[in-house]
């Protein structure tokens, strides 16, 4: 098969992709943002200690945490359809994909509070700050670790798009499966993997940058 024809194939997969990765990865740091702070302050000896409201923030956490993202998206197929209108596709795909990376970052959210250390959150307290104000110092300590785990977070969900072509979710995993796998073309196979690991290599790139361009340490 020639060049030509080959990206005719491999290119309208790609910006399907782009979206499984970029659209999961903003609604699940807006939904696993304030899922972590709510994890931290009602834990035990935290700054609003709620064992109740703990429970159930944390459990969810390791329950979606325990599940391989591939079963999630065949668990999620009711609800993709519920909300999407259909359970296949790449519009689908992004609310499974958006349930595995959101409990993923509010956990990196909630240890990343954890590992701050202690006098911190004294001298605010001594300050007379409220529990809010202190949310706000922590998050600002912990500006450069949030950039390193957002860039996991999204390098995952590159992983987890491929999965979600492999059953329906369009994207170049999808095209690597159909084409590479089930028609044993290994020309479309590689370039689709190539174009993956570029785009790895891209988010990587561009999460060092600006952690580095961020942690004055």
């Amino acid at each position: 098969m020639r060049f030509k024809e080959i990206m005719d194939i491999v290119l309208p997969a790609l910006p399907e992709t782009i979206i499984m990765i970029l659209v999961p990865a903003l609604i699940a740091l807006i939904i696993g943002l304030p899922w972590g702070i709510l994890s931290f302050v009602t834990r035990p000896k935290g700054l609003r200690e709620n064992k109740f409201i703990y429970t159930i923030t944390n459990g969810l956490i390791n329950i979606f945490r325990s599940m391989p993202a591939i079963i999630l998206i065949i668990v999620l197929a009711p609800l993709s359809r519920f909300i999407i209108g259909k359970a296949i596709g790449t519009e689908a795909a992004l609310v499974p994909l958006t349930f595995a990376a959101a409990p993923f970052i509010a956990r990196l959210y909630e240890g990343y509070f954890l590992e701050v250390d202690s006098g911190v959150i004294e001298a605010a307290k001594s300050m007379g700050a409220s529990n809010f104000e202190i949310v706000k110092v922590l998050l600002k300590e912990t500006v450069p670790a949030a950039i390193l785990g957002v860039t996991t977070t999204i390098i995952n969900l590159v992983g987890y798009s491929a999965m979600a072509g492999a059953l329906g979710g369009g994207g170049l995993g999808d095209i690597a499966i159909r084409y590479g796998y089930q028609r044993n073309q290994l020309d479309i196979l590689w370039i689709s993997v190539a174009l993956i690991v570029i785009i790895v290599q891209i988010v990587q790139f561009t999460g060092n940058t600006i952690y580095k361009k961020v942690n004055k340490k």
